[in-house]
């Protein structure tokens, strides 16, 4: 059986991740700088081979791991890209990722990538099929965000209804009625209002929230759907 398939032709497999953040008030990209040629010295989404012992998985948490120092966050597969000439070196088949990264938790970048977070609307043109990717990535998320919790991976741990309904905002490029924002979110009924206050946006104060996952698992248990 093994013998049949050194007839067949051979290709690389790698993995492509797109790596989101959110600031506060826009939607970042995490993006490097490419180490070798062709396009060396552009920017590109961070990525590597799937080794022979491991899966697109555990290649994908790996890549992230060796950028970001960070175990354990969200990542999902997103596409398989098979262009023939997707890449100018050799025929090699990516696998995309994303993941959502909460920008305040302590990040270690490599600095050996040349790393950096820019506006998801101003980012720079990206090498290979990398802008393709992004796209299909933003694409995902606006449809995970309506129906899954997956934006409070983007935020800090405690934060304010404002900064919910920016993060929602940033993600989706459009503005939301205040009132109606946060009425609809009440009535998902999945936040704990603390009595922590952020005072940084005025003399009133915000009260800050938190994202109650157990209470969220268990509406889902009963039927609940999440729809934002």
């Amino acid at each position: 059986m093994v013998q049949d398939y050194l007839s067949y032709p051979k290709h690389y497999v790698a993995v492509d991740c797109i790596i989101f953040g959110f600031d506060g008030e826009n939607l970042k990209i995490l993006l490097v700088k490419r180490d070798l040629e062709p396009k060396k010295g552009e920017w590109s989404l961070m990525g590597g081979f799937v080794d022979d012992k491991e899966s697109s998985d555990q290649a994908a948490n790996r890549v992230l791991n060796t950028l970001t120092g960070l175990e354990n966050i969200y990542l999902e597969q997103l596409n398989t890209y098979t262009e023939i000439n997707r890449e100018p070196t050799a025929r090699i088949m990516s696998i995309s990722y994303y993941a959502l990264i909460n920008i305040a938790k302590n990040i270690h970048i490599n600095e050996q990538y040349s790393a950096k977070w820019f506006d998801l609307k101003h980012c720079p043109s990206l090498i290979f099929d990398h802008d393709e990717m992004v796209r299909d990535a933003v694409l995902r998320l606006r449809r995970r965000a309506t129906t899954r919790p997956i934006g409070f991976e983007l935020l800090p741990e405690k934060f304010t209804m404002k900064d919910l309904q920016n993060l929602y905002e940033a993600i989706f490029d459009e503005k939301y009625d205040k009132r109606n924002f946060t009425n609809k979110i009440n009535a998902l009924d999945v936040l704990v209002k603390t009595s922590e206050k952020d005072m940084s946006s005025s003399k009133k104060g915000s009260f800050l929230y938190t994202f109650d996952e157990e209470k969220y698992n268990k509406k889902i248990s009963e039927g609940f759907m999440f729809k934002i």
